[in-house]
């Protein structure tokens, strides 16, 4: 039982987002990604020149203009949707009686997981709670956000008690959220495609096991659905460069899937807490085109959690299973 005398604080932790939707925020916001070690271990004379002379003026000018069709009035989906999971939370446990400070803190710019970190302390919580938004750990995005806040307590001498809530791949309360919100979408005569962010082959070899938490999500889910085996799919999206990455690949996927007597296709990406440029551009749209150029009939994308009332609650429980 948690005490009611104790104050604490949580930090919801995500991948970040430019501050505006410009080639140069982009680029700022892509060099401090794309130059984590976590994310890219190429070594610095391999990669930099790479990163700076082509990756980043290119693709900052290419994707700006994505970014601006999805720009909301409180800045991209990500941020504003984190706000929203912010306020969501804070109304729960003020319903609940128990004080908690909920903060934003991002991977990579504003506002940081160190500004979130500084909140925390300055009210004097007893307690920090460190909720990495990414159900299935990786060593690109969980490993990389806790070396953010394991940063952020560096200067610190008297550090705050505080606790890391690891992953939840398999958790029953985001489990149910998953289901409940696949069955409000899902049509009798769709066929279901997990859909999952994914890393170098060579970064699994190394011993990250995020396939495996995402093979966790994907039987959990097929297993409440009550799904057959030729109803459903689990692929990875978004490889970049030329090595091997987690197969099957989303996109290959879809050109083939009409082919294979797969006309209408729902997609679901779990891996995301929030939506955001990549499920709102490159799945919602990119690959519905490509679905549809390939023979496909129908193509819908199914929303991430966002600030859903059975993602809050999830996310509460995973909080209070640490207090």
């Amino acid at each position: 039982m948690h005490n009611s005398n104790h104050k604490i604080g949580v930090i919801l932790a995500n991948l970040g987002t430019p501050s505006e939707p410009s080639p140069s925020a982009i680029s700022a916001y892509l060099n401090d990604f794309l130059r984590d070690k976590r994310v890219v271990d190429l070594p610095n004379w391999k990669w930099l020149p790479l990163l700076k002379g082509i990756i980043l003026p290119l693709r900052s000018r290419r994707i700006a203009k994505n970014y601006q069709e999805i720009w909301t009035e409180k800045g991209s989906p990500l941020l504003a949707y984190s706000l929203e999971q912010k306020a969501g939370l804070q109304q729960y446990f003020q319903a609940k009686g128990i004080d908690v400070q909920v903060e934003i803190g991002m991977t990579y710019g504003e506002p940081s997981i160190e500004s979130a970190v500084k909140k925390l302390t300055d009210l004097k919580v007893d307690k920090i709670i460190f909720l990495p938004l990414y159900p299935q750990y990786s060593s690109t995005t969980t490993a990389a956000a806790i070396d953010c806040f394991a940063h952020a307590l560096k200067t610190q001498r008297g550090i705050v008690p505080f606790e890391i809530i690891h992953s939840y791949a398999d958790d029953e309360n985001y489990i149910r959220a998953l289901v409940a919100s696949i069955k409000l979408q899902l049509k009798d005569d769709e066929f279901l495609l997990f859909s999952y962010h994914g890393i170098p082959l060579r970064y699994e070899n190394k011993g990250d096991y995020y396939r495996e938490h995402c093979r966790k999500t994907t039987l959990a889910v097929v297993d409440q659905l009550g799904l057959m085996e030729t109803q459903w799919a689990m692929t990875f999206q978004s490889r970049f460069g030329r090595e091997e990455w987690l197969q099957p690949y989303t996109d290959k996927f879809l050109e083939t899937a009409p082919a294979q007597g797969i006309e209408k296709i729902a997609v679901i990406c779990p891996g995301f807490a929030s939506d955001c440029l990549e499920t709102l551009e490159e799945i919602a749209v990119t690959n519905r085109q490509l679905f549809i150029s390939h023979g496909g009939k129908t193509y819908q994308y199914i929303p991430s959690l966002n600030a859903s009332k059975q993602h809050i609650e999830c996310l509460a429980q995973l909080i209070l299973s640490k207090l």
